[in-house]
């Protein structure tokens, strides 16, 4: 295998590289992003990317015409990955190469439609405009009529996505005066495409007459595809719904006192089963985990500079905390600033979890447990309405496409917990009852900032589910004002 001053000497010929990781997937790298180093006679990998900075074990390594590839190793060996540093000057060179294996990606999904319902005759193969990510096929049905249908080709979209991309190609392929397409199918692994089904569900029946599910059969050769069945929203209640991930109390560790009092109108925490999490204003900054003997370890910073936090570095730690509260505010001077601008809507959030009747006079959170979890995705906020109705709250500070179906699919899984009685049985506002008629959606953003495609989405979904649209004044950092409130589902 290569040694580290091998895999060194050759990243140091070039100042940039692109990480390339799987499924296409790329991220630009400086050199001094990059680390390589041994240690007991293993060699390590550290690198950056969209989640922080990450450190793995190189199993094996080759360098090779300006291109080094790893064979990478975490969990003892249960997960494993292979990389490539190729220099920017390859650059382009690689985004015809990943150009060219996402369309033969797209093609044998093509051929897929063609041996599964022989039918069809296929018409055109291609990639999505926007990012390549996705595509985009048309064929006709055995009587001549146009069909359209779309696949992930990269295997990491999100199933809203999935479904917006799909909605607005069809609606752009219904606009055509020849032969316009009405229907459009959504074909993707079969995992993925259950939570897609369960979307599909929550839509109107006029949308849902419109798209067809269907996931590949990898248990069978050669692999067919099976189309999923429409799915009513009362069929959705007839799941087992996970289990709540609360944390055990709301007791703070000594460690948060002490820092939440350096800032005590900014800092706030978020509690969770390995600890707690304190933010200014939103931003992540001190982490504390409990250890043995009662004794508490915490670590602080901004991103991926963390320190462990000691007597020894109480300085570094005022001066972080400072440095905030200069640049973290709302009469910040420079609104360009990293720290300003960093999490915005972690900030929006913050600012009603200490007072939620600044958008709703009737609302009332949970003081047990703010930020609430249902099974792995963050709900930016639950609350009760005065009149025992629950409110599931979702934040945006910018134009977010998926935005409305993100909300439809939290409200499917608070519905059910409500429905399973599982929400009155954890008490989450203190002995009040949860009224036994459906949660409400509220999807609050600034004015200007829902997506301009917001009310073509409001209407596809299902009337059982209410979503109401909160416009907040652009300047909310500085004061939280309500300009309209509209109910979707009254229209």
């Amino acid at each position: 295998m290569v040694s580290p001053d091998e895999i060194n000497s050759s990243l140091n010929a070039h100042h940039e590289w692109l990480l390339v990781r799987d499924f296409g997937r790329t991220f630009p790298l400086d050199r001094s992003e990059i680390v390589v180093d041994g240690e007991h006679g293993k060699t390590f990998f550290g690198f950056l990317d969209d989640a922080g900075f990450h450190s793995k074990r190189v199993t094996d390594a080759a360098v090779l015409d300006g291109e080094i590839r790893l064979d990478l190793a975490t969990g003892f060996g249960k997960e494993r990955e292979t990389v490539r540093l190729v220099s920017r000057v390859a650059a382009s060179e690689l985004a015809v190469e990943v150009e060219i294996a996402r369309l033969k990606t797209a093609n044998e999904i093509a051929k897929l439609i063609e041996t599964s319902f022989v039918s069809c005759t296929l018409g055109r193969v291609a990639l999505n405009a926007d990012n390549g990510r996705i595509a985009q096929i048309e064929f006709e049905s055995e009587n001549r009529q146009p069909l359209a249908a779309i696949a992930d080709v990269t295997g990491k979209i999100s199933p809203e996505t999935l479904i917006t991309s799909a909605m607005m190609w069809l609606e752009k392929l219904g606009a055509r005066k020849k032969k316009p397409t009405l229907e459009i199918w959504i074909i993707g692994e079969r995992a993925r495409m259950r939570i897609v089904q369960k979307l599909h569900a929550l839509m109107s029946e006029r949308w849902k007459a419109k798209i067809t599910v269907l996931y590949i059969d990898r248990k069978i050769e050669p692999p067919r595809l099976v189309p999923l069945p429409a799915r009513r929203i009362a069929e959705l209640w007839r799941e087992k719904p996970r289990k709540l991930a609360l944390p055990p109390a709301l007791t703070l560790s000594n460690t948060a006192r002490a820092i939440i009092a350096a800032s005590p109108d900014a800092i706030d925490v978020v509690v969770s089963k390995q600890g707690e999490t304190l933010r200014f204003h939103g931003l992540p900054i001190v982490r504390v985990r409990p250890m043995r003997a009662g004794r508490d370890s915490a670590w602080f910073g901004v991103g991926n500079r963390r320190q462990i936090l000691s007597q020894e570095k109480a300085d570094d730690f005022i001066e972080m905390v400072r440095e905030l509260e200069s640049h973290r505010t709302c009469d910040a001077s420079n609104k360009r600033h990293d720290l300003y601008r960093a999490a915005p809507e972690a900030w929006l959030e913050s600012i009603l979890r200490r007072n939620i009747k600044l958008l709703d006079s009737n609302l009332i959170l949970s003081p047990i447990y703010n930020q609430f979890r249902s099974a792995n995705d963050k709900i930016d906020l639950l609350a009760l309405r005065r009149d025992g109705r629950l409110v599931v709250i979702e934040l945006k500070t910018q134009p977010n496409r998926e935005a409305v179906f993100q909300a439809a699919d939290y409200w499917r899984k608070i519905e059910l917990l409500r429905r399973r009685g599982t929400l009155a049985a954890a008490n989450l506002f203190e002995g009040r009852e949860i009224k036994d008629e459906s949660v409400l959606v509220y999807l609050v953003a600034p004015a200007w900032s829902f997506h301009r495609d917001f009310e073509f989405f409001a209407a596809s979904l299902a009337p059982e589910i209410e979503l109401w649209r909160w416009e907040l004044h652009e300047k909310w950092r500085e004061k939280i004002e309500v300009l309209a409130r509209i109910n979707y589902s009254a229209r």
